[in-house]
């Protein structure tokens, strides 16, 4: 979300888009990590970049409770202190071989990683519950723009003409792009779902167009 603060929680992913057993790269304002999900169900959030030759970590793959890279197989724990080395079955890898890792919680559906070290635990947005994630290319700025409002550290909540309100969590990306976790009230049907998803994506069509026009001033 759109916060100058250290010390608080970034709404990275949503819980459905990470399966057990899974990893994907995600992005905080400290940088890109690789969340991943243990056999087990067990959230972790290392830092995207294997010590050994700098593969992304998000490209590897979970065996059980731990995250092996892709490249040449070394394996982390969710502490990030590495494990097994293939090269050297009978190696005890030192402890200094590890990669660094993040606070990571999930509430509400969405998964949560600290920036800094926050004090408090995530938000919990009452009486809404996850729809989907879309990525603008467009920057927060436009994104407000687009929607008439002001994003604040909740995000901020929106409504396009013929469809529910909807609550847009939007997290700065690379090359000037932003990833938008839209949030429904849990009481939309089916077919409100439908047309909340419809206006996300038309919101994400407007700032794409105030971007290609050059932006805000």
């Amino acid at each position: 979300m759109l916060s100058d603060k250290t010390d608080t929680w970034v709404p990275v992913a949503l819980s459905q888009d990470l399966p057990t057993g899974q990893a994907m790269p995600a992005r905080t304002p400290a940088g890109p990590i690789a969340l991943w999900r243990s056999q087990s169900g067990r959230l972790a959030a290392s830092a995207d970049r294997c010590p050994h030759r700098g593969m992304r970590l998000s490209h590897g793959f979970v065996r059980g409770e731990a995250l092996s890279c892709i490249y040449h197989g070394w394996t982390y724990s969710q502490g990030g202190q590495c494990l097994r080395i293939p090269a050297h079955p009978s190696l005890t890898p030192p402890e200094t071989i590890r990669v660094a890792t993040r606070s990571v919680k999930e509430a509400g559906g969405i998964i949560w990683v600290a920036d800094g070290a926050p004090d408090d635990n995530p938000p919990l947005f009452e009486g809404y519950v996850p729809l989907r994630s879309l990525t603008a290319r467009a920057g927060c700025s436009a994104l407000s723009v687009a929607a008439g409002t002001k994003a604040a550290v909740e995000g901020f909540v929106w409504q396009a003409p013929g469809a529910p309100a909807i609550r847009l969590l939007p997290i700065p990306q690379e090359a000037g792009e932003t990833l938008i976790h839209v949030l429904v009230t849990a009481d939309c049907s089916a077919s409100e779902r439908i047309a909340a998803s419809r206006a996300a994506e038309s919101l994400r069509r407007m700032a794409e167009q105030i971007e290609a026009r050059g932006g805000v001033s």
